[in-house]
């Protein structure tokens, strides 16, 4: 006997046209809110700790940028950081803030994406 002659004999009914587009409206708003959860959430989180990053920077920072390198802060213009590398008073090298990844201010305190 067939699963559908079993419905049929047993007096179920079949899923109803309302009940079915509930169903997809459920599972859209889910997909909706893991989306939120693992994407843009996260993304807001990260450009506010940017913002907080680059804020707060002033002329004798260390500061760790995106490519790696260890740097001193030097000057601070609106979107241009000048850094200076290594002991070398002439390698200064302009940047933008965001490619800053952690600010170490003078007194210790350590600013920094991975919070």
């Amino acid at each position: 006997m067939s699963t559908f002659t079993m419905l049929l004999s047993t007096g179920a009914k079949a899923p109803s046209a309302g009940s079915t587009v509930g169903m997809i409206i459920f599972y859209v708003v889910i997909i909706i809110g893991m989306l939120y959860l693992m994407v843009i959430r996260p993304s807001k989180n990260q450009q506010k700790s940017l913002n907080e990053i680059t804020s707060s920077l002033e002329a004798g920072d260390s500061v760790l940028t995106a490519s790696g390198f260890y740097g001193v802060v030097v000057d601070v213009n609106d979107e241009v950081v000048v850094v200076e590398f290594g002991s070398n008073k002439n390698c200064r090298i302009p940047m933008k803030k965001a490619a800053i990844q952690a600010v170490e201010k003078p007194d210790g305190t350590t600013i920094s994406m991975d919070k």
